[in-house]
């Protein structure tokens, strides 16, 4: 398997060649987005790459049930399974203090926010975790965004902790990302982004660590949750910032992007997707479910799986669907909110509950219900969010793309 940085170097190569590549990262959320993805790279002979946050993937087994070994493990399983070998690259999705719910709601101090990060990142390095983003752009213990030389002085601490693991471990290289898109961390306006980088490869020298400058840097490319259009300008501008610095720009929050296509014109290296195949996954249970009731209908022997109210029961119990309400909704219940503000929050939301006993225990019986007329419905609701993925893998001109980086 290539290390990341060096894929990185060579797409960086091949531009001046005129081969314009963008790569990207699916947020393993679930078991089925997971096979998912594999399936897309191995059908497409391209690299995928995958970002992994504290929520989704921890020591606790995050909302997924996966430990870092474990969803390593299951990687690849589906690997061997579709033959892709030496493609699939795991890794970390804002890395840093508080960036796990957990630690905000248990309202954990810096000292031990940091002492739980420091202690997934050692279990994602024995995992074999390629990338890590490393993230301390937010501090729960202050008010105001956090100036550039704290970010850059807890990004140095991060990695240097990270390269005394690997090298305590006997580890081979890894690949890092730093930065972020979010406008609460302070590193998002050009000058700060400028200072960003120039301060940490000064730090980086100083600690005796130029080796782990990282492969990509996050940037507010134009896209958030809410937000669906790629701002070409300004990750063109971006991409000319850390050009120098051998760095590519990564963008967070390409979900249903309108134009994916412009990725690679600009220079960018990477985009990650999560929520968009989440809701992929929960619109091909649905339309399962409209098969279900139609078979319903001729077949009075059928018990209806209930998959959507028991679906909708879960996420709104959950309550992890109100970190995602605008100002205007806040105190308001599931309910309450707009039916289409609340269509986005359940379809997006799924997420968190897939691996809930009753949600779990619903979706069997929708799969029994199908069986019998349909063969495998869980390949349907793969082959769903694939064709959802390989939009991306089209657009951002990855298909075949293994080749440059044998």
């Amino acid at each position: 398997m290539p290390r990341i940085k060096s894929m990185i170097d060579r797409m960086i190569a091949l531009r001046q060649e005129g081969v314009e590549l963008t790569l990207l990262a699916v947020c393993p959320n679930s078991d089925a987005v997971l096979q998912a993805a594999v399936q897309a790279a191995a059908r497409n002979n391209a690299p995928m790459l995958f970002a992994a946050t504290f929520n989704q993937v921890d020591r606790d087994g995050g909302y997924t049930g996966w430990t870092p070994a474990a969803f390593v493990a299951e990687m690849r399983r589906y690997a061997a399974e579709y033959g892709c070998h030496d493609a699939l690259f795991p890794g970390l999705a804002h890395g840093g203090q508080w960036l796990k719910d957990a630690h905000t709601r248990d309202r954990l101090t810096f000292e031990q926010t940091t002492a739980e990060v420091k202690a997934s990142i050692t279990s994602m390095l024995q995992a074999g975790y390629a990338l890590l983003h490393i993230d301390p752009t937010v501090d729960r213990e202050k008010t105001d965004p956090l100036p550039v030389e704290v970010v850059v002085t807890r990004t140095l601490d991060l990695i240097a902790y990270t390269e005394a693991e690997r090298g305590r471990l006997g580890l081979s290289p890894i690949s890092y990302e730093v930065g972020t898109e979010e406008v609460h961390g302070g590193v998002v306006e050009l000058a700060s982004f400028k200072a960003l980088l120039s301060q940490l490869r000064h730090g980086l020298e100083e600690r005796g660590l130029t080796h782990a400058w990282p492969a990509f840097v996050v940037a507010q490319v134009g896209t958030d949750l809410h937000s669906t259009r790629f701002d070409k300008q300004a990750a063109t501008a971006a991409t000319e910032i850390v050009a120098p610095y051998g760095s590519l720009i990564k963008g967070h929050y390409a979900d249903w992007v309108t134009n994916p296509e412009e990725y690679p014109s600009t220079g960018i290296g990477g985009a990650d997707i999560g929520p968009e195949f989440t809701a992929c996954e929960y619109d091909a249970l649905m339309a399962l479910e409209q098969r279900e009731r139609d078979l319903a209908r001729v077949d009075s022997g059928v018990q209806l799986s209930n998959f959507s109210p028991t679906i909708t029961a879960a996420v709104d119990s959950s309550n992890r669907w109100c970190k995602w309400l605008n100002p205007d909704e806040r105190g308001k219940a599931l309910d309450e909110v707009a039916p289409d503000r609340r269509d986005w929050l359940l379809r997006t939301s799924a997420r968190y509950v897939w691996t809930d006993p009753q949600v779990a225990s619903a979706r069997q019986r929708l799969y029994d219900n199908l069986r019998p007329i349909m063969g495998d419905p869980h390949r349907f609701v793969v082959d769903w969010i694939t064709r959802a993925i390989e939009r991306y893998v089209v657009a951002f001109h990855m298909f075949d793309s293994r080749k440059y980086f044998e």
